[in-house]
């Protein structure tokens, strides 16, 4: 068997349906912000442990569970409140965890994004794969933007199945406020971004489709017009328009996000300019 993982915070309304989707795993830990409404009594009734820890960011909060919390199970898969495990990946983790896996310190995992009740592969890049399932004493991940991402340092292998991502359980207004704080972060993160050792035509040109696909963000974080761009590239190119009317509403969602990340990048570089 393994572990369950859920970051939340005043989560009442989408973690029922996070918590039922892991029904037969014998561990399942809520790590909590401090919500003040019942996602803590929810997990409990659900059989499932709380423990409570301040949040500074999405990797060392998922770090501080591999160090502090005693899982029950050497191998914990790692969720958010508005995902959901599939009976397929629930399969395959209880069976690689069986196996112990050896060698292999964690595995990346491909999100299906749901958005107004529908899957919408094309205008999210699907498969955009996602370190979730890790190797409780040896997996820890590294801030990236307003999220996290794997240690560069392990050997990771890849899932098969998928989880279930819902983009769209929140409120228009409460995921307007999300992206405005994550193109804060997002822009600070590309102002202060460590020197990559190889150029980025080198990355967009290498067979790894990851890092193929995380030089692209940091081209688009270069180019003008972005939010247009984003659009074109997500609708018409990745060929989202198959998506039908959830695949428009959601490249439209896309090209403000990025907008509100080349206005954060003014400022910020203004503030760094301003003696």
């Amino acid at each position: 068997m393994f572990s369950a993982l859920i970051l939340t915070l005043n989560e009442e309304r989408n973690l029922p349906a996070c918590l039922a989707s892991l029904a037969g795993c014998n561990d399942i830990v809520v790590l909590d912000s401090g919500s003040v409404d019942r996602t803590a009594e929810i997990a409990r009734l659900a059989g499932a442990r709380v423990v409570t820890h301040r949040f500074t960011n999405f990797a060392d909060q998922r770090n501080y569970a591999h160090e502090h919390i005693l899982f029950k199970n050497d191998w914990v898969f790692h969720l958010d409140a508005d995902e959901q495990m599939t009976v397929d990946l629930l399969r395959e983790c209880s069976s690689l965890s069986a196996q112990n896996a050896g060698g292999i310190d964690g595995f990346f995992v491909a999100p299906r994004m749901i958005y107004h009740g529908r899957w919408i592969p094309h205008c999210t890049d699907f498969p955009a794969y996602q370190a979730r399932f890790g190797h409780v004493r040896r997996f820890r991940f590294i801030q990236a933007g307003h999220g996290q991402r794997e240690d560069p340092s392990l050997c990771l292998g890849t899932l098969n199945a998928n989880y279930l991502h819902n983009i769209s359980s929140h409120t228009d207004t409460e995921l307007a406020e999300k992206h405005r704080h994550y193109a804060k972060q997002e822009a600070i993160a590309f102002i202060n971004r460590p020197k990559v050792p190889k150029h980025l035509l080198f990355r967009l040109c290498s067979f790894n489709k990851l890092v193929r696909r995380r030089a692209l963000k940091e081209l688009s974080l270069r180019l003008p017009a972005r939010g247009a761009l984003r659009f074109l590239y997500q609708y018409l190119w990745r060929c989202g328009f198959l998506d039908g009317r959830a695949g428009l509403s959601y490249c439209v969602l896309l090209s403000r996000y990025e907008n509100w990340i080349a206005s954060e990048i003014r400022n910020q570089l203004l503030v760094l300019k301003t003696p």
